[in-house]
């Protein structure tokens, strides 16, 4: 049976059978009686913990701040339970009299044995301790004293992750994990609040749209064994961008910063809670003139609908409206224009224009059926368009339908850039859907705890392709040279079982199961109308295991085993023709060792090895990733080694001064090479034969063998505060040959497609990227509890340095840059 048949079925069946059992949690009785009160945890309120008569359908939940209140209870005895997930379930025995107000406090301990894996609620060990890899949360605090452009900012801050800058502001995410290309961030699984973003989470994953750092209240890290509880990039490991619920009480914040290049960024936000329904809904406003060579205005709106449907039932409606223009370009720099600084932030094709447009809606609907069980399931769906204007230009100066504007060095072969009087008009829609319940249930087997999860996902997605070329340098309409439709269906499983024996040891093991099912319906090749249609299957079992030993609070080791899978593209997997290429997924085994500790609060310190074994892996030589066009190539066996490590120091403990001074450090060594024997062709300079070279043992593209980031961090007494930053990212190779930035310049790779070269091309497409060190500063003041003003400095140093060679020449990093903000909570 296809897969979409069986989708369609899975979705019939769960219609007839989901019910919410929740809604017996309504009833009241008609007498006065009582009890109010408050629930905390480590000192502070509890929000939305179940409070209810047990054997009866009274009930309600605590608010924002732990506060409670059960009203027009019958007089008597009564046993008062409160539970809420991540904590121990509480019992008391209550006796009231008729018309009697009582206040109750209750104080629960936190279940470390019951949070969630991609939750990461925490960076001290008594939260990871259980966790089956590494992972790392940067809560909101972190994000406000960083004053970030762009998310990018944020995730240098995490060991094993690697980002690559495009236009500096953060649009298009490259982010690559332990080695992996950062091209478009397709190894990466990316979530937002558990929500897959990327244009189609299967067909086509590559981050065209990136959530803005801006209204995030948190970002989450997970790498490791853990990771294959979500899908369907298990590869690199997963990101989840975090963002603040509807509060229970009126709150607002206002925000404006600024900076050169008429650089402006512009948040509001406001929430509250009627009764049961709370909401949250923020707008954005981000905009620059002049941010290195690019101008981009984006307006996004987000909101959030909470329903308490009863005490142990939670309804969460989120939807969202993106709206982005830039003049996003592939075009780059020559080798010859940086070398001679000729115009690091020129717009070379000042009619480029991207456009992105993004509408989204998620159901997730919570139910606590017992202390032991919560079901969640949640529906989404969302399209993106992206329309793309690009022209037309080459390195060649005798090629045809030139506009007359070159930039660079024309005496150089291939160290200009000729511009043409056309364009190539690249039109996409895409539309994903997903059903996705999920159930974790804790049970006792002997004197083992038992943490199950189990779920399973059907999701569909279609992407609509055209290509349309113009005939002037600046036509948005003209020939349409390709037109295709793309559909697929899947369905996911996974279910794992982490096992706890005491405080000591833990044990979790799982597998996942990915079955896809791939039509390709190309309607227009090359300016041809055909009709070549398609399917291909791949299917996947991908099992996981790790393990966790504690010493004491503070003292623990871990280790994992998982299989990463990453499937091809639909458009790779088949032809242009219509051909059934039959690719096989991209597979590899992922290792990692490491420990953690923590010693009295002062000192905490998180070592990882790691190893990651592909038998295959893919190579893009998509445009994006500075190829000739769609299709993978066949990379052979590569491996990913290195080590990654963490610390983080509270100096103020270690010293008497007023305040809070810290210390944090992360650095990354990493060996990512071709491992097996793989040929390809070379051209010797000058004219020579083209021949054979084995890779084998050289470095992968954008794989740096070290980078590392840090800050000190000081908060005073008196409000005031600073935080200085810097990160060190180290050389690069750009290509599978490892080509260096000495010799002879020779012509761009793509003029000669069918080759590639020892010395760093003219066009600057091909060259190793120097190594860089970026430091950043900023400082702010709180005038008032809810009023701060702050002041930033990135690339204090102004450091020139090549970003990225990436996607057709060299982008400069942003020179140094100034901004200033103020914020509000109100």
């Amino acid at each position: 049976m296809q897969i979409k048949n069986i989708l369609f079925s899975i979705v019939a069946i769960a219609g007839l059978f989901y019910t919410n059992p929740a809604m017996a949690f309504t009833s009241k009785n008609g007498n006065e009686s009582s009890v109010y009160g408050k629930v905390i945890s480590d000192g502070s309120g509890v929000s939305y913990a179940t409070v209810y008569l047990k054997d009866t359908s009274i009930g309600t939940s605590t608010d924002f701040h732990g506060n409670f209140m059960l009203a027009d209870l019958p007089a008597g005895r009564h046993i008062l339970k409160i539970q809420g997930i991540g904590y121990r379930s509480v019992e008391s025995e209550i006796e009231i009299g008729e018309g009697e107000t009582r206040e109750l406090h209750f104080t629960l301990e936190q279940d470390i044995h019951f949070l969630e894996h991609v939750v990461v609620t925490g960076s001290r060990i008594g939260i990871l301790r259980y966790l089956p890899g590494s992972a790392k949360s940067i809560p909101a605090n972190e994000l406000i004293a960083v004053s970030p452009l762009s998310g990018n900012e944020v995730l240098r801050q995490v060991t094993g992750v690697h980002v690559v800058e495009e236009e500096g502001a953060g649009l298009r995410a490259n982010i690559g994990v332990r080695g992996l290309d950062p091209d478009k961030s397709r190894n990466v699984l990316i979530l937002e609040d558990g929500i897959p973003v990327a244009l189609g989470p299967y067909g086509e994953p590559e981050m065209y749209y990136t959530p803005s750092i801006d209204r995030m209240s948190g970002v989450e890290v997970l790498k490791g064994s853990g990771s294959i509880l979500y899908g369907p990039q298990t590869v690199g490991g997963v990101i989840n961008y975090i963002t603040a619920d509807p509060p229970a009480g009126s709150e607002g914040f206002a925000s404006v910063s600024g900076g050169q290049g008429g650089y402006f960024t512009g948040r509001l936000s406001y929430g509250n809670t009627f009764g049961n329904t709370g909401f949250q809904i923020g707008y954005l406003r981000r905009q620059a003139e002049n941010f290195g060579p690019t101008a981009f205005g984006l307006n996004e709106i987000n909101s959030k609908l909470r329903f308490k449907a009863s005490p142990r039932s939670n309804v969460m409606v989120k939807m969202g409206i993106y709206d982005e223009g830039s003049n996003s370009t592939y075009v780059g720099l020559t080798q010859t224009m940086y070398d001679n600084r000729d115009g690091d932030y020129l717009r070379l094709a000042p009619d480029d224009h991207l456009e992105i447009r993004r509408y989204s809606l998620g159901i997730s609907h919570d139910f606590m059926m017992s202390d032991k069980l919560v079901l969640n399931t949640t529906a989404f769906g969302y399209t993106t368009s992206r329309n793309w204007k690009r022209q037309d230009f080459t390195n060649n100066p005798d090629a045809g339908n030139l506009t007359g504007i070159a930039w660079g060095n024309e005496s150089v072969p291939g160290g200009a850039i000729f511009m043409r009087n056309s364009t190539g008009n690249r039109n996409r829609q895409f539309e994903v859907a997903g059903l996705e319940p999920r159930i974790r249930y804790r049970f006792k087997t002997g004197g083992t705890d038992n943490v199950l999860d189990a779920g399973t996902r059907i999701l569909y997605e279609r992407a609509f392709e055209q290509r349309v070329n113009g005939t002037s340098a600046d036509a948005i309409s003209g020939m349409l040279h390709n037109d295709e439709i793309r559909t697929g269906y899947a369905l996911s499983s996974w279910l794992q079982n982490r096992f706890i024996t005491g405080e000591r040891l833990s044990f979790t093991a799982g597998v996942r199961t990915e079955m896809l099912e791939y039509e390709r319906h190309i309607l227009r090749s090359n300016s041809t109308d055909v009709n070549f249609r398609n399917t291909t299957y791949t299917s996947a079992i991908i099992p996981g295991a790790g393990i966790n030993y504690n010493f004491n609070e503070a003292i623990g080791i871990f280790a994992g085993v998982h299989r990463g899978f990453a499937p091809p593209r639909i458009k790779d997997a088949i032809s242009s023709e219509g051909i059934d290429l039959e690719l096989d997924a991209e597979k590899s085994w992922n290792y990692e060792l490491g420990a953690r500790t923590g010693f009295a609060g002062l000192l905490g310190i998180e070592f990882t090895a790691f190893y990651m074994d592909f038998s295959n892996q893919v190579i893009p030589v998509s445009e994006s990733s500075g190829g000739a066009g769609s299709g993978y190539i066949n990379g052979g066996r590569t491996s990913h080694r290195g080590i990654e490590a963490g610390l983080m120091l509270d100096i103020t403990g270690l010293i008497n001064i007023p305040g809070s001074l810290s210390l944090n450090l992360n650095t990354t060594f990493v060996e990512s090479v071709f491992s097996g024997d793989r040929f390809v062709i070379q051209k010797i300079a000058n004219g020579g034969d083209a021949v054979h070279v084995n890779i084998k043992g050289n470095r992968t593209p954008y794989a740096p063998g070290i980078t590392s980031s840090g800050f000190i961090h000081y908060d005073t007494p008196s409000g005031f505060g600073f935080r200085f930053t810097g990160r060190f990212t180290g050389s690069q190779y750009t290509d599978v040959l490892n080509t260096g930035n000495t010799g002879e310049w020779l012509l761009a790779a793509n003029d000669d497609p069918g080759y590639t070269y020892l010395q760093a091309t003219a066009s600057g497409r091909i060259g190793e990227l120097p190594q860089f060190f970026i430091m950043d500063v900023s400082a702010w003041y709180d005038m008032f509890h809810n009023l701060r003003i702050n002041l930033c400095v990135k690339n204090l140093l102004d450091e020139r340095y090549m970003a990225s060679r990436r996607p057709q020449g060299i982008r400069v990093g942003l020179p140094r840059l100034f901004t200033a903000g103020l914020s509000y909570r109100f």
